[in-house]
């Protein structure tokens, strides 16, 4: 069991293969995130879809989105053909929230903001500041931990190919 600094923050970061920078996440919910999204996409009809339960994230396939006259509950569920998904808009864009988990000074230094025409403002941190960017958050009483599968997962990679 580890014991951590009662001012520590644990992230999880990678590579986030649509930016091709690094991006950096809450690991307190990367996890119960990423468990969301593959419910979702596990789902074999827009009953099931409809059905997920979201504590983290928004369902894009809920009763906020679509009524069941639009989809029947007995109806096939392709989770690559959901609007938000389609138009790149659910999940969040991974690359955004290490605007809110790290610090500011660090974000001034190895990042920049870029902003996009439909999602917002993302920190693009390059792939070659890594090594002194974690060194850096560990100093500070952060756990840092590489998950690349995670980060594209929680970015949206590969739904059409994800199962429970």
């Amino acid at each position: 069991m580890t014991t951590r600094h009662p001012n520590s923050r644990r992230l999880v970061y990678g590579h986030a293969t649509n930016h091709d920078c690094l991006a950096f996440v809450d690991a307190d919910t990367a996890a119960g995130e990423a468990a969301e999204i593959r419910a979702l996409a596990a789902a074999r009809t827009w009953g099931e879809a409809r059905q997920v339960q979201m504590t983290h994230l928004w369902n894009p396939a809920g009763p906020d989105c679509y009524e069941e006259d639009d989809y029947p509950d007995d109806e096939p569920f392709d989770i690559t053909e959901v609007g938000a998904v389609v138009d790149m808009s659910w999940p969040e864009m991974v690359t955004a929230r290490a605007l809110s988990v790290l610090p500011q000074d660090l974000q001034d230094r190895y990042g920049e903001v870029v902003l996009t025409v439909h999602d917002g403002k993302y920190l693009e941190v390059p792939l070659d500041g890594e090594a002194e960017l974690v060194a850096e958050l560990r100093k500070r009483g952060y756990e840092v931990t590489r998950d690349d599968e995670l980060i594209n997962l929680l970015d949206g990679v590969g739904l059409g190919s994800v199962t429970a």
